[in-house]
């Protein structure tokens, strides 16, 4: 199994002590007790690779310096050939929404985790609201450094459509002892007017000049903005490492986060905070998020400040309490947010197919297949999908459905095509199923899979299939071309033949034998108990794709084989459909037609294969008529000879025909007897059971199962 991880960072990270930013101090944490470690390879681009976090993992990515260049350009286009290359399970994105979207046109089978630190509506690639649904359609899973920045992102977006989110904070480790505490104060960030550096200035300068046993250190710099703040006892560090800066609150009494823009989390009163400092900040962006017991400003002003650090100044008791509570109760600690990662990086790596079903438990079930709206249900009466459904519904599950063919109908084959995609990808999303069911569905767009994999990881796809799929069966290029989509993502496959006939040009799929159903509403004939009959024999064939009418031209083998049948059994009265000039019979026709034969032959096209049949072998069987089969389909591995007649060749058939119309009564008790045995095998209740047993827990025991060879 594949576990490589690929995190990348924006290319103007600086993955080095001094001068980490928030994504390469988040992935520098992350890292250290992942159990994902030694399968992790970081990418960024420092200019000075001495002083790295993690030299044995990180990949460095130098990017030239020439002006006309297109950097990130460049720096995109390396990391599609290391995914390419390598084929990792994940893709680690940090805060660079473009990034992720440019690489996942170059390299679609993997999974996308995108990790957001800062305002997203300030982010290329997800300022507008199309751009953030492209991404929840993307991604196995984006997180959020603050609920500001998820509320920020889900701006214009229904949240109850997505699942594949979660907020995950910065993080922090304890120490164990709480560290000697000196009269110190610090500011740690940029030295400008959006940090509140300017307000802070003023007040601790105050602050010093009134207490004079008390220190400042502003920790940071801005060469953008310069100030002339000067105090002998306010001392200006620029940038450190991040073990410097966590030093230097262990060693602090207050901290003070001023912030007047909308912070997306605040990474300084979280560390302050779990090194013991009393904690000052702003009600702006994610900073209420870094800490239990904040001091809030109640406006941002160099007064305000003042009065706050005053007050713990002057009263040492609520100082102390402040500072206790914070290092005791921590509330981002990096051992629980790394456990959140990595269980979602073992999901993404091998999502799990076993929901451990207690059939206690309902399932929400979209079956997709042709209901044939456009041509007025006709099919209904042999129709395997519905069957199927009322199988399923009958379990007690709930069914969504979607009728494909006809959405297709409603336009033009091309647009017909894109409303179906829409509307799959859109019940999908707010239905939320466990299970996608497909009926011969070969309209689906891999983006449309694609995006529903990202999105809903578990979410399981299984497809049946009555046509051939085996490579000596009719139309099987054509058959297998109209799936090859299918088949990256299609989790079950069920077929109407034996599973080790057919063409298995994807072993990852698991293949199943699908029996056609009968359903207790839909065959309500019990045909051996008429008497005179009209005709012997009842055969009909509909020349391809359900048609209403015989297609000009349009021809198969099974036409040789009756007339040649005929022609063997002058004395034989046959009713013969789709043959010659005689249309298909549908619907109640249908009914009426099989009533008026006691005996019909099950007949399928191509050469007979192992558990393969016509369709309407169900309606044939089911109704109650005396049914013939070729011996090759083997379907005496479920039924004897008191229960379906089996026959070797024409001749052999011929023969069979004729001595069961010369003794009524044993054709009557054979019939009765198949139709029983079949009710009892490939009833909808226990195909249903069966296809949703295999596709969830890959188990099953039908009531067939002990015929299978």
């Amino acid at each position: 199994m594949n576990k490589k991880i690929f995190i990348i960072l924006p290319h103007k990270d600086q993955f080095i002590k001094n001068y980490a930013g928030s994504a390469s101090i988040w992935v520098k944490d992350f890292f250290k007790d992942s159990k994902y470690k030694n399968n992790i390879k970081i990418f960024g681009s420092t200019n000075n690779t001495k002083n790295v976090f993690i030299k044995k993992n990180y990949v460095n990515i130098k990017i030239p310096k020439i002006k006309i260049f297109s950097k990130s350009k460049f720096y995109i286009n390396k990391l599609v050939n290391f995914c390419k290359s390598e084929n990792p399970s994940i893709i680690e994105i940090h805060n660079r929404p473009s990034y992720l979207i440019k690489i996942a046109e170059k390299i679609r089978h993997t999974n996308f985790i995108l990790v957001i630190h800062n305002d997203p509506l300030n982010l290329k690639g997800s300022v507008s609201i199309n751009e953030r649904k492209r991404l929840l359609e993307i991604c196995y899973k984006i997180y959020f450094v603050s609920t500001w920045v998820e509320e920020k992102f889900f701006n214009g977006l229904d949240k109850n459509f997505y699942t594949n989110f979660r907020t995950l904070y910065p993080s922090i480790n304890r120490i164990n002892k709480f560290p000697k505490k000196d009269k110190l104060i610090i500011f740690s960030g940029k030295l400008n007017t959006a940090k509140g550096f300017d307000k802070f200035a003023l007040a601790v300068s105050k602050i010093l000049d009134n207490f004079k046993d008390w220190k400042s250190i502003a920790i940071g710099d801005e060469p953008r903005e310069k100030y002339s703040f000067k105090h002998k006892r306010l001392d200006f560090t620029g940038w450190i490492s991040q073990d410097d800066v966590l030093k230097l609150y262990n060693k602090s009494s207050i901290t003070v986060a001023p912030s007047l823009w909308e912070e997306p989390f605040g990474r300084s009163s979280l560390e302050a905070g779990s090194r013991g400092n009393a904690v000052i900040i702003s009600k702006r962006g994610g900073l209420p998020e870094t800490i239990n017991n904040p001091i809030f400003l109640k406006d941002v002003t160099s007064n305000n400040i003042y009065q706050e650090i005053s007050k713990l100044i002057l009263n040492p008791k609520l100082l102390k309490k402040r500072q206790i509570d914070n290092f005791n109760k921590p509330i981002h600690l990096i051992k629980n947010n790394i456990k959140i990662m990595d269980d979602d990086r073992s999901s993404a790596i091998k999502p799990s197919k076993i929901i451990n079903l207690n059939f206690n438990r309902k399932l929400k079930i979209l079956h997709v297949y042709n209901r044939a709206e456009k041509i007025g249900g006709r099919i209904y009466f042999i129709s395997t999908g519905k069957k199927i459904e009322n199988g399923l519904i009958r379990l007690g599950h709930d069914v969504e459905g979607i009728s494909d063919r006809d959405l297709l109908s409603y336009s033009s084959k091309i647009r017909g095509k894109d409303i179906l995609n829409k509307i799959f990808l859109e019940k999908t999303l707010y239905y939320r199923p466990d299970l996608i069911l497909m009926g011969h569905v070969n309209t689906i767009n891999e983006d449309t899979f694609y995006k529903i994999k990202k999105t809903c990881g578990n979410l399981i796809f299984s497809q049946w299939y009555e046509d051939n799929l085996t490579l000596s069966g009719p139309d099987f290029q054509k058959n297998f071309s109209n799936l090859k989509t299918n088949f990256k993502y299609i989790d079950n496959f069920f077929i109407s033949t034996h599973p080790d006939d057919v063409s298995k040009k994807n072993n990852r799929i698991r293949y199943h034998f699908l029996p056609t159903p009968v359903d207790k509403n839909v065959e309500k004939l019990n045909i051996y108990n008429l008497t005179n009959y009209t005709y012997d024999v009842f055969f009909a064939m509909s020349h391809g794709v359900n048609r209403g009418t015989i297609k000009s031209g349009k021809k198969d083998e099974r036409e040789n084989f009756i007339k040649e049948l005929i022609s063997l059994n002058k004395d034989i009265k046959f009713d013969i459909y789709g043959y010659k000039n005689r249309n298909p019979v549908w619907s109640e026709s249908f009914y009426s037609a099989i009533s008026r034969s006691s005996m019909a032959v099950n007949l399928n096209r191509g050469k007979p294969k192992k558990y393969s049949s016509s369709n309407r072998i169900g309606s044939l069987i089911g109704n109650g008529l005396l049914t013939f089969m070729d011996y090759k389909k083997k379907f005496n591995h479920f039924f004897n000879n008191n229960e379906i007649i089996f026959y070797h060749n024409k001749y052999d058939l011929s023969e069979k025909i004729s001595y069961y119309k010369e003794n009524p009564n044993s054709s009557k008790k054979i019939a009765k007897n198949g139709q029983k045995k079949y009710f009892k095998l490939f009833n909808e209740i226990e195909v249903a059971k069966y296809i949703v047993d295999e596709s969830i827990n890959g188990t099953s025991l039908p009531a067939w199962k002990k015929y299978l060879r």
